[in-house]
């Protein structure tokens, strides 16, 4: 049983505690696997708002709950065995490159080997069905499992600056940069870990406007996708 770091929030133990509860129930009991729904978007969109109301849509009295599983709780997961959170924490940053001379400062663990612990525990979430993931390239790491739905939220770079700014309460020459440093990062590193584009909208079921779409109305269409494209 995964047992929750006391240095994370205690929202994140909720979940992840839920999440275990629901599986050591499901252990020895043949089932089908249920939908599973992955989110990605440009920096600055409101991915996690997203997610949380997709989980208040989606929880309907009596039904089968579902989980919410962010950049933490799936780090978590992966720190379960035995990668240190401090490089989780980093992955695809700088010690990248350190590597390719021979250099572990995260230890002995590389970053593909830390983000091969994140994809492996990604996927066996997926495959259980009834999860929500937020990032980690989840649509490409997803995309041959028949249960899962991929989404993806964008917006224009002047919306994205002006969320930023209101969310972190900085000045608008700090959020343009903040905003182009952090969609690079993650643009690369889904390229350099996966080998794959992100923003290839192939990828993904329905790709969303954050700009002309709020987060309530963007919830109400993927909840109306799934329940009319889910045959299991």
């Amino acid at each position: 049983m995964v047992q929750p770091s006391l240095s994370l929030p205690s929202s994140v133990h909720e979940r992840l505690s839920g999440w275990v509860r629901i599986q050591e129930r499901r252990s020895g009991k043949a089932r089908k696997p249920g939908p599973t729904i992955t989110l990605s978007r440009q920096f600055g969109c409101a991915g996690f708002p997203l997610a949380l109301r997709l989980g208040e849509l989606l929880n309907a009295p009596g039904g089968e709950e579902w989980h919410i599983f962010d950049k933490t709780l799936l780090e978590k997961v992966a720190q379960d065995e035995g990668i240190p959170m401090r490089l989780l924490d980093h992955l695809g940053e700088a010690n990248r490159a350190l590597e390719s001379f021979g250099f572990h400062p995260g230890g002995a663990v590389t970053n593909d080997e830390a983000f091969a612990k994140v994809a492996d525990a990604l996927v066996k979430i997926a495959r259980q069905g009834h999860a929500i993931i937020v990032g980690r390239g989840g649509a490409v790491l997803c995309r041959d499992l028949a249960n899962c739905f991929h989404f993806r939220l964008e917006a224009e770079f002047p919306w994205r600056v002006a969320a930023m700014m209101e969310r972190m309460a900085i000045g608008m020459e700090e959020a343009e940069k903040v905003v182009k440093t952090r969609t690079k990062a993650r643009d690369h590193f889904i390229r350099d870990c996966l080998g794959a584009d992100i923003t290839d909208r192939r990828l993904y079921d329905a790709v969303f406007n954050n700009e002309r779409h709020s987060v309530e109305e963007v919830a109400a269409g993927i909840v109306a996708y799934v329940r009319s494209g889910w045959k299991g």
